[in-house]
């Protein structure tokens, strides 16, 4: 379950590594500003899964038998790309791979790292294997933006396994990512979580005391936990950061209400209905590129349900292509190719009404 916000992940790595450096110098008041910052951390940062045990979903790679597991038993993790969703998991996973093979942990945005930052990776993880024989995982997160050059200087010591490099990425790998990365690679695909994964790791944050809402006991119906489940869509971030604008809205008008009133704070008071659940999270925008992996794949759908006769599953990839901002035009031209190639003779009107359907798209526009 990947939680922390991409965009300050590696200004925060930065900050706990120096503030460890402090500690280690004798500044006293390091732990108070990693205290501090801890204080802030959402609720869906806090549920980070610290063991594989906790790891919600993925049981096709990590299930018992299945070949991600394997590697991690066996201590044999190559260089690694997880591409996937967002919210599926995958700066978790990379986290708790480095903890189950006791290996050094270093976190990089591909997008911001320079071959400079790079090759002090690399001296130190040459360094720390050759006094204490401990390697070294270093996560790039956004791995499609990796430069070229950036490249060349990691792949001799990513061979030699000096350093276990461990990429992800929103995108195809085999189209966005460097081949010569990808031919050193196993690559792993993260799936969406299913609403009863979700389910659970909503139930986890509710009933957790350290790290969760246990000592609230919050009482959350299960239509407002199905609600979450479904309008996720597989992003365990999403669910969680709807847990907790629910129980934190609501222990703020319960104090409210208390400092209105007399007599104790009730916290079993506290509950969570399908309302309150619905008002606590959007419904997720669809994740679309107009030039990427998600663009073909949905008008491959699109196609293929009128193929296959199932107007239902027609409607919903057109939906969801014009919905996500899909030139209009660019359905057109495909469903007309599809009446010319796929239906042809076998009804012979299936040309001319595409051929109409476009003109009239591009003299009128849509509705």
């Amino acid at each position: 379950m990947g939680v922390h916000s991409r965009g300050c992940a590696g200004a925060a790595t930065k900050a706990r590594g120096k503030d460890k450096f402090a500690m280690d110098r004798g500044d006293l008041w390091a732990g108070q500003r990693e205290q501090s910052r801890r204080a802030v951390e959402p609720l869906a940062v806090r549920m980070r899964p610290r063991t594989l045990d906790e790891f919600a979903g993925q049981k096709h790679i990590l299930g018992t038998g299945k070949l991600l597991r394997r590697m991690l038993e066996a201590d044999v993790i190559t260089s690694l790309i997880l591409h996937g969703p967002p919210g599926t998991g995958k700066t978790t996973l990379a986290e708790l791979i480095a903890k189950f093979t006791k290996r050094h942990f270093e976190r990089e945005n591909a997008s911001s790292v320079g071959v400079k930052r790079i090759r002090e990776i690399l001296d130190e993880a040459a360094l720390r294997l050759e006094r204490s024989g401990r390697r070294t995982v270093l996560f790039l997160d956004e791995i499609h933006r990796f430069t070229k050059p950036q490249q060349d200087v990691l792949l001799a010591d990513v061979e030699r396994g000096i350093l276990t490099l461990v990429g992800a990425t929103t995108e195809n790998p085999l189209f966005a990512v460097n081949s010569a990365l990808v031919s050193r690679s196993t690559l792993f695909r993260l799936e969406p979580l299913s609403e009863d994964d979700i389910v659970d790791v909503l139930r986890r944050a509710i009933a957790d005391n350290e790290r969760g809402y246990g000592a609230l006991h919050l009482s959350v119906d299960d239509d407002a936990l199905k609600v979450w489940a479904t309008k996720s869509d597989g992003d365990a971030r999403r669910a969680l950061t709807a847990l907790e604008v629910a129980a934190l809205s609501l222990l703020k008008d319960q104090q409210r209400s208390k400092s209105e009133a007399t007599g104790e704070f009730d916290h079993a008071a506290l509950r969570i209905d399908r309302a309150a659940a619905e008002d606590s999270i959007q419904q997720k925008a669809a994740v679309y590129d107009g030039t990427g992996d998600e663009h073909y794949n949905s008008i491959s759908a699109f196609i293929k349900s009128v193929r296959g006769s199932d107007p239902d599953a027609a409607i919903y990839w057109l939906a969801r292509m014009l919905d996500a901002g899909e030139d209009p035009r660019f359905i057109a031209r495909r469903l007309a190719i599809l009446a010319s190639e796929d239906i042809g003779n076998a009804d012979p009107r299936g040309i001319m009404v595409a051929q109409s359907a476009w003109e009239l798209l591009e003299r009128i526009g849509m509705p």
